[in-house]
């Protein structure tokens, strides 16, 4: 007599005979190329919205069960996605970002400058939550830069930021020793007091990249400021939105679908049909939908991002509201 097992009670028999056993199973599929979903609208003209949430990083993400791409893949796929769309008739950028590190945010910046100039197709920046730092880097890409009224952007600067764990290394008895090749080596290195030749030199390459910051804001398309002025408003402070189209950081304060129906105007579109991409396991019911592109649906049994730690041991130059 034949008899089916279930895979938990062959698992159980698999430890009772051999005393441990490895099991692999694959929970979730492995993730496809980005699909199309049509959020709202009707119309033979598409506008596509591309979301830039968060820390905006070159490095993966996601929890222990599935990975998530970087910022930078997401944006450079939607593009080229969009690029290939022959009846788009415009691109939204969704910004609620903080900012993140300056190669990162210069790379998405890149890649949205590049879209609009080889596809000539509207592209504007709409600030939802937060736009700052590289945030507004990267919306000074796009043709015109909106605020929702409640939205803060600005913090133009650039940050580093370093930890001194000497101090906590002495009381839990741990002594850090490094042999070197240069007195520059370990620059930036926690385990010791910064000297202040090292501080010039970390100051030099930050004004280096906030001057790039300053070329960038003063590039985009709708700039009214000279460098004089920009200067003030670039001590690294966050304005509202009406401060920043006051002092013309920004071209209006407007909500998304306020920028939509612009679009559709400017363009002579009476209906247009509103869509954004996704990975399966992703969905986006409205324009306001907050769920990443190809976010997983999954349960995170163990939720810690070793990442996170890297500000203990490492520095990174960002471009980032702190």
């Amino acid at each position: 007599m034949n008899r089916l097992f279930s895979l938990p009670v062959l698992c159980l028999i698999a430890l009772l005979l051999n005393g441990c056993a490895f099991v692999n199973v694959s929970l979730l599929s492995s993730p496809g190329p980005l699909q199309e979903q049509v959020v709202e609208g009707d119309g033979p003209k598409k506008i596509l919205i591309i979301d830039i949430e968060g820390f905006i990083s070159e490095k993966r993400g996601g929890g222990p069960l599935q990975e998530s791409p970087s910022t930078v893949v997401l944006v450079k796929e939607a593009l080229q996605k969009g690029a290939e769309e022959r009846d788009l008739a415009g691109v939204i950028l969704r910004i609620n970002s903080p900012g993140g590190t300056v190669t990162a945010s210069d790379i998405v910046y890149h890649e949205v400058a590049n879209f609009r100039k080889k596809t000539k197709v509207p592209l504007y920046a709409v600030i939802t939550g937060i736009g700052a730092s590289g945030g507004y880097y990267v919306a000074t890409a796009a043709d015109e830069i909106s605020a929702h009224p409640t939205a803060v952007t600005g913090s133009i600067g650039v940050l580093l930021m370093k930890f001194q764990v000497t101090g906590l290394l002495e009381k839990i008895g741990i002594s850090e020793q490094t042999v070197k090749s240069g007195a520059m080596k370990d620059l930036m290195s926690p385990f010791r007091p910064g000297t202040p030749e090292e501080e010039k030199v970390v100051q030099g390459i930050i004004d280096g990249m906030y001057r790039r910051f300053m070329d960038v804001a003063l590039a985009r398309p709708g700039n009214r400021l000279d460098r004089v002025t920009l200067e003030k408003l670039a001590d690294g402070r966050i304005y509202t939105a009406d401060q920043a189209l006051q002092a013309g950081l920004i071209d209006r304060v407007a909500y998304l679908d306020e920028t939509i129906s612009l679009m559709k105007q400017r363009q002579g579109l009476e209906q247009a049909t509103i869509v954004s991409y996704y990975r399966p396991g992703g969905y986006r019911g409205t324009i306001y939908s907050g769920l990443p592109q190809g976010a997983p649906a999954v349960i995170n049994l163990l939720n810690i991002d070793a990442g996170n730690l890297e500000f203990l041991t490492s520095s990174r130059f960002l471009y980032l509201w702190q």
